[in-house]
């Protein structure tokens, strides 16, 4: 990946999972919040407008969400 503008998505990407994993691990919120939280944010990109190239980007998130949410994040399941 040689795209200098990936490197901030990735980093939000982790930031993310971190912090719901821990929203997790502290009990704040269960899994279902959690997977709930993920349904919105890939529903989002799904619905989103824009030229061909911005609903494609979107499509492309929703699609990572989506993975996310059913596999787990790359360290443990939520």
């Amino acid at each position: 990946m040689t795209d200098h503008s990936t490197y901030p998505g990735m980093a939000a990407l982790s930031i993310c999972e971190a912090l719901l994993l821990a929203l997790n691990d502290a009990r704040i919120l269960p899994k279902s919040e959690i997977m709930g939280v993920l349904n919105d944010a890939a529903t989002t990109h799904e619905n989103a407008g824009g030229s061909d190239i911005e609903i494609e980007s979107h499509k492309a998130v929703a699609a990572l969400i989506n993975r996310i949410n059913v596999s787990g994040n790359s360290v443990r399941r939520v």
